[in-house]
């Protein structure tokens, strides 16, 4: 005979589970990383027709920015804000080119899509600077 907890458990999608989000900037690192290396990276906006007018894909699985993939990383959206996810924006800012020239979290963002956004800037690029990053940030606490 099962009891009321094995009878009424409910298996949750690892992608839902709160163990399965990241809960240091390192693992977020990580996590974006694998994001964009499975969604590719976008450049322009967060993902491809924010506004749905074209698409139906949920956002969490179109091609992403950094920014978009570090909030995804972290929520499991791309546009909600956390943070944890700010933590991993204001780190990753200053680790690229001089850094950002203001410290507030929209000039954070601002520098790390003007980086993911240069021409030429490929999905392997980005998936290799947010994994620099993580060991880096491994290697500091």
């Amino acid at each position: 005979m099962a009891t009321s907890f094995q009878t009424r458990s409910r298996v949750m999608p690892l992608h839902q589970s709160p163990q399965a989000r990241p809960t240091t900037v390192p693992a977020v690192f990580r996590a974006a990383a694998r994001i964009i290396a499975a969604n590719g990276l976008w450049q322009g906006d967060y993902v491809p027709d924010p506004f749905d007018r074209e698409m139906c894909i949920p956002h969490a699985l179109r091609p992403m920015s950094i920014v978009a993939a570090l909030k995804c990383a972290v929520s499991g959206d791309p546009h909600t804000w956390s943070m944890l996810a700010d933590e991993a924006i204001g780190v990753l800012a200053l680790r690229l080119n001089d850094g950002p020239e203001y410290g507030d979290i929209d000039s954070l963002e601002e520098h790390v899509d003007a980086w993911g956004d240069a021409e030429g800037r490929t999905t392997e690029s980005a998936v290799a600077v947010l994994e620099a990053a993580a060991d880096a940030n491994e290697v500091a606490s």
